[in-house]
């Protein structure tokens, strides 16, 4: 399992390098033939005993964060999302810049803020980021417009749980690196892909499958979970230690009914635990695999996590787990998998 250095390392959407760096250094010497296109995404091959068809395993590299859009003559920087980051989980985080200067998200303190301040949403407009320069001649010495701004969170595990930031989806690229490091051998093809700029278009997965041209394609994605203390249990999209959720539809696709069915048939072969993700809302490069070139049938899987797109997510290690082990013996179904 790498989710501890997955996840400590910076890698917003379009800036994936130290993510791939890492993920290329451990697996290169694992795999048949290793690569990184034009875009950034990382393609690892292992070939089939049988090789009459290909299977393309995606996982994104890049997470939620932040660019820097202008340095203020008070030396703080102005600021974008880059993905979907709601202001609510931003003021008073730490983050860091270009991986090295740390930096505070600010906004005025709660005893000067009259009522309706308090009641209203904050815009990004009114969030600077702080670190610690007195003008923007000192700041510009530090950082400049356009660098990449991410969460500070550490890794920590206890009692079974695991928390920390960019589980969506550094999880799927943990499980694709255990699969790779079981060595096993499929009778398909498999590309194992780690993906770039998921979280800003699904970008990367498109260029994936132009070149691989896949039979099938399934996604590990990190997805959200809905038992959290605001929510009715109706409302739930997924709930940690329940097991991989496994998608039927969401935000611009219908799940390939048969690759759908198939996951679900290995799970239950094997007894291994799942839920189905009940809740449509977001998507992932499922969406963009099925529709980009002559089309793949692509299935979703995901590993639940509380809070995603935040600064701290949780997820439950069981769930993990049972990912990696319905992800092995979908391979190791071979010819028989969704056919």
């Amino acid at each position: 399992m790498y989710l501890k250095e997955l996840t400590e390392l910076d890698g917003v959407s379009g800036n994936e390098q130290q993510v791939r760096d890492f993920i290329n250094q451990k697996i290169r010497d694992k795999v048949d033939e290793v690569k990184v296109d034009v875009l950034g995404n990382l393609i690892a091959y292992k070939k089939g005993t049988k090789g009459k068809r290909k299977i393309v395993l995606a996982a994104h590299m890049d997470e939620v964060g932040f660019m820097v859009t202008n340095i203020e003559e008070d030396g703080t920087l102005s600021f974008s999302p880059v993905g979907g980051v709601e202001t609510q989980v931003m003021a008073g985080k730490v983050v860091r810049i270009n991986g090295k200067v740390l930096g505070v998200i600010g906004y005025k303190a709660i005893h000067i803020q009259d009522r309706e301040q308090l009641l209203k949403p904050l815009s990004v407009e009114q969030l600077r980021i702080y670190i610690g320069a007195k003008s923007k001649d000192e700041a510009s010495k530090q950082v400049k417009i356009g660098d990449y701004v991410a969460f500070t969170t550490t890794f920590d595990q206890e009692n079974g749980r695991a928390t920390g930031k960019a589980f969506d989806d550094r999880a799927g690229c943990s499980v694709l690196m255990d699969l790779i490091d079981k060595n096993d051998r499929y009778e398909d093809d498999v590309y194992f892909t780690f993906v770039v700029q998921e979280e800003v278009g699904l970008r990367g997965s498109a260029v994936v499958v132009e070149q691989i041209h896949p039979d099938i394609a399934i996604v590990i994605e990190g997805t959200t979970a809905g038992d959290d203390p605001e929510l009715p249990e109706y409302q739930w999209a997924t709930h940690l230690g329940d097991g991989p959720a496994i998608t039927f539809m969401h935000r611009g696709y219908v799940v390939n009914k048969k690759v759908y069915e198939s996951i679900i048939g290995v799970a239950q072969k094997y007894s291994i635990a799942y839920q189905s993700k009940r809740r449509t809302a977001g998507g992932t490069d499922a969406a963009r695999l099925a529709r980009t070139g002559a089309g793949t049938a692509a299935g979703v899987v995901s590993v639940p996590s509380r809070y995603i797109h935040s600064p701290v997510s949780m997820i439950d290690l069981n769930d993990y787990n049972n990912t990696v082990l319905l992800l092995q013996k979908i391979l190791e179904e071979g010819e028989a998998f969704a056919r």
